[in-house]
């Protein structure tokens, strides 16, 4: 987590944001900071974004990617448990908490990671418009992702279709299809959603399903999954549940690195 220094450093960047709704960014000069922000999102709960986020995670750290991690979830806070040291958490229905997301993407040229609460687009939508943070974003050579986790059902197919609706081309769009809740994704790949993700260049990866043992583990000892791995002690994981972890951070880094250009 950023020190006070850093973050009293980085607080005249916020000023910036508080054009008037749909105003343009105040132009920033050719030194701006360029990093790109992460939105990891799935209105319908359980479909494990914040899986996704932990394995986005503990990718920049073993990858020595510069990042700092945004924790949106009040109520379980997994980022904020498991990677305490990166994280810090937000309220998105308080701007001046929002802001901080952005604090962080101006602060260094970084990635930053956040994962949504679930039922949270509105009010995601409510701080980008009033701040006219996508124009602002623009305007700072930042780049911006949203990560749509379902699991191929119904209503998390409906609500990938509602926020590409709402979001258009303002993100960068990744679909990532959970095979830890599902492994038939037809309705997602026939939908309106799929065709739509299509026309505006988004992309689609799998989250490989680990173990439910060993994940069930790894939640329990509430650590980051290198944590969880190099764990001692009673609730430690086992030789062969290590090797599983392992072996899942392996596909899952592998589905990410189809998508570099991209992160």
């Amino acid at each position: 987590m950023p020190d006070d220094a850093s973050v009293a450093n980085e607080r005249p960047f916020v000023s910036l944001l508080r054009a008037l709704p749909l105003d343009p960014a105040p132009p920033l000069d050719s030194t701006s900071f360029v990093s790109h922000i992460h939105f990891v999102g799935g209105e319908k709960g359980g479909v494990g974004k914040s899986v996704l986020a932990r394995l986005l995670a503990q990718w920049f750290i073993d990858r020595s990617l510069q990042f700092a991690a945004v924790d949106g979830d009040l109520s379980h806070g997994a980022l904020v448990r498991m990677y305490a040291d990166y994280s810090q958490p937000v309220d998105l229905s308080n701007p001046e908490s929002a802001d901080q997301i952005v604090d962080r993407a101006l602060g260094a040229d970084r990635r930053v990671l956040i994962d949504l609460p679930a039922q949270s687009v509105r009010t995601l939508w409510t701080w980008l418009s009033e701040a006219n943070v996508f124009a602002f974003a623009k305007e700072a050579g930042i780049r911006m992702s949203f990560w749509h986790v379902t699991d191929g059902g119904f209503a998390s197919v409906g609500e990938i279709e509602r926020a590409l609706d709402l979001f258009g081309d303002r993100f960068e769009h990744k679909v990532v299809r959970n095979l830890g809740r599902s492994k038939n994704f037809t309705q997602f790949d026939e939908s309106n959603a799929k065709r739509h993700l299509d026309r505006l260049g988004g992309k689609t990866i799998d989250l490989p399903e680990l173990d439910g043992q060993a994940m069930y583990k790894v939640d329990r000892l509430g650590s980051s999954f290198w944590g969880a791995i190099h764990s001692n002690g009673e609730d430690s994981l086992k030789p062969l549940e290590r090797q599983r972890v392992r072996l899942w951070l392996e596909r899952g880094y592998a589905q990410l690195e189809t998508l570099t250009d991209a992160i």
